[in-house]
């Protein structure tokens, strides 16, 4: 039985991953991101986003395996961002850097068509109808993802959320996005290793016998 002082520890944790997050070199808060960090950080490098990245351990493999790119993880909670943040700090990682922010905010932090691959991984599926407008992959959503990435630039996703990922991609079609890679059960395909990557809530579901179901496409 839970008493009160476990949550006040559990308060007391969270406040102290977001202090180490404003104390790493690696992390951004929104108005801490300005064009000068941006581009002194990306370096005209190809440039890979995360949304909804969570710990952001996925977007710290990819930085490991490809230190000619650059990687940015974005959440909007910066606790989880801080575990990821960490791992790349101890690996010695300059490629990758966290920001904490809102998809809605992406053009107003992000130069129009200059990122090459955008990945969503496990967005919250908001399953009740009347939330459908704060899906990742709603119309809206895709309107912006259209105006961030490059001419020939993809956009990833993937979900353990079946409902979610048919939703998904009915908006895609309704946006007339050219889908160029389609599974409904990710680690028995044959797609590139990049995709089998692992994120925290992926090896959750994966454990728990969960297919997970992914798609590319491009605007």
């Amino acid at each position: 039985m839970s008493v009160p002082e476990d949550f006040i520890i559990i308060r007391k944790r969270k406040k102290y991953k977001f202090a180490k997050f404003a104390e790493l070199v690696n992390c951004f808060e929104m108005s801490e991101f300005t064009p000068a960090v941006r581009d002194e950080f990306v370096q005209k490098k190809p440039l890979t986003v995360e949304l909804g990245a969570g710990t952001g351990l996925f977007a710290v493999e990819l930085a490991r395996k490809y230190p000619e790119r650059a990687f940015i993880a974005i959440d909007v909670k910066a606790d989880r961002l801080y575990q990821g943040a960490r791992v790349a700090a101890e690996m010695g990682l300059t490629n990758i850097c966290f920001l904490r922010t809102h998809a809605n905010h992406l053009l107003e932090l992000f130069e129009r068509h200059s990122v090459q691959e955008l990945w969503l991984t496990f967005a919250d599926p908001y399953p009740k109808k009347r939330a459908a407008k704060h899906r990742m992959t709603h119309r809206h959503f895709l309107g912006i993802y259209r105006e961030l990435l490059a001419s020939r630039g993809v956009f990833h996703f993937k979900t353990d959320n079946l409902p979610l990922f048919q939703w998904s991609l009915e908006q895609m079609v309704a946006e007339k996005l050219q889908l160029t890679f389609l599974s409904f059960d990710l680690h028995a395909s044959d797609a590139p290793a990049d995709y089998k990557i692992q994120t925290t809530y992926e090896a959750r579901y994966l454990k728990e016998a969960k297919p997970i179901c992914a798609v590319d496409a491009r605007f």
